[in-house]
């Protein structure tokens, strides 16, 4: 039986190598959106799902896991994570609290918010995988990190607790942790870097794919590095 997987920020720059990904490995995929320009990163698919919707919108983000649930021959089987924000500058006592703010809502509150609306669903169903993206910063953290890498730490606690708190239905839950994800987006923030040890996004679509498989059964609870060794 085929399977759905719901997507956030399946068309960003991480997002749509994932989306395509899941989409060449058979899965039925579904992905909200807002930004219209991104759509052009997924292109169209027999198995692809495209819904407008802000996920921070109870309703909409009702709607859209709805939508990944409406085809009984692909059940709700998978979510992933991808929803998140990245920041550095000063350090902490000069950096304004509402950067914290915006890197907690950005990166653990839209984990959160999926993850509790989509758990009924996988309840229900008998069981599934969830995703989710940290950091490898939280291992080793840089200066003018602070807000964001509290923010994924938050994540990887929120992974380790749910994982313990739905084994016995049957739902798996992990993190990643990359380095700099090479998008476009972060080579343009970044120009001079060297990108050769950068998390490839191929390479993490990979890793997701296998997590919410049948081949990941065995893990849950588990923060996994997913950095470029070159």
């Amino acid at each position: 039986m085929a399977r759905t997987v719901l997507v956030s920020g399946g068309t960003g720059g991480l997002g749509s190598a994932v989306t395509k990904h899941l989409l060449d490995t058979g899965w039925r995929v579904v992905v909200p959106w807002l930004v219209r320009d991104e759509l052009e990163r997924v292109g169209t698919h027999p198995n692809l799902r495209l819904v407008q919707a802000d996920l921070s919108d109870e309703q909409q983000l009702e709607d859209a896991l709805n939508l990944a649930c409406d085809d009984p021959d692909a059940p709700l089987f998978g979510v992933v994570n991808l929803v998140g924000g990245f920041t550095s500058g000063p350090r902490v006592h000069e950096t304004p609290i509402e950067v914290l703010d915006s890197q907690l809502d950005l990166n653990l509150r839209t984990a959160y918010s999926v993850s509790q609306a989509a758990l009924p669903h996988l309840i229900r169903r008998g069981g599934g995988s969830i995703v989710c993206i940290s950091t490898a910063a939280t291992l080793n953290p840089f200066p003018g990190g602070a807000s964001y890498i509290a923010s994924k730490a938050a994540v990887s606690a929120l992974v380790e607790t749910m994982a313990l708190e739905y084994r016995d239905d049957h739902i798996r839950v992990n993190a990643l942790l990359p380095v700099v994800i090479d998008t476009p987006a972060n080579r343009a923030a970044m120009p001079d870097a060297d990108t050769s040890r950068w998390s490839k996004p191929a390479d993490i679509a990979k890793v997701i794919e296998f997590l919410i498989s049948d081949a990941g059964a065995s893990i849950t609870g588990g923060l996994i590095p997913v950095t470029n060794v070159g």
